[in-house]
């Protein structure tokens, strides 16, 4: 069974990085969800699509996954550029257009 190792991104909802420091050790769907006839729910009979494990750093979850031989796939995060702004930019006399209401 294939597992993902990521760091999750931030939420769009909210503008902090919360939970976004650890690393998620999680395995890919092995079977197709199926809607019971009777209630409508979605059902699975995939026990380890409700195991999704976090580690501090990088390295520590490839070797949780290397030392018990579960079958990675890496995704490396993508960083936002970080962007210095200042509000005294706004009014600046180097401004390509002017600063107006």
């Amino acid at each position: 069974m294939l597992a993902r190792i990521y760091r999750p991104a931030k939420t769009a909802m909210q503008s902090g990085k919360a939970k976004t420091a650890a690393w998620i050790l999680e395995f890919m769907p092995a079977s197709a969800r199926f809607i019971d006839p009777l209630m409508g729910w979605t059902g699975s009979t995939d026990m380890k699509g409700q195991v999704r494990l976090t580690f501090d750093t990088r390295d520590e979850a490839v070797a949780y996954a290397e030392r018990h031989g579960i079958a990675f796939r890496l995704q490396e995060p993508h960083e936002a550029p970080l962007i210095l702004k200042a509000y005294a930019d706004n009014f600046a006399t180097h401004r390509k257009q002017p600063w107006t209401h």
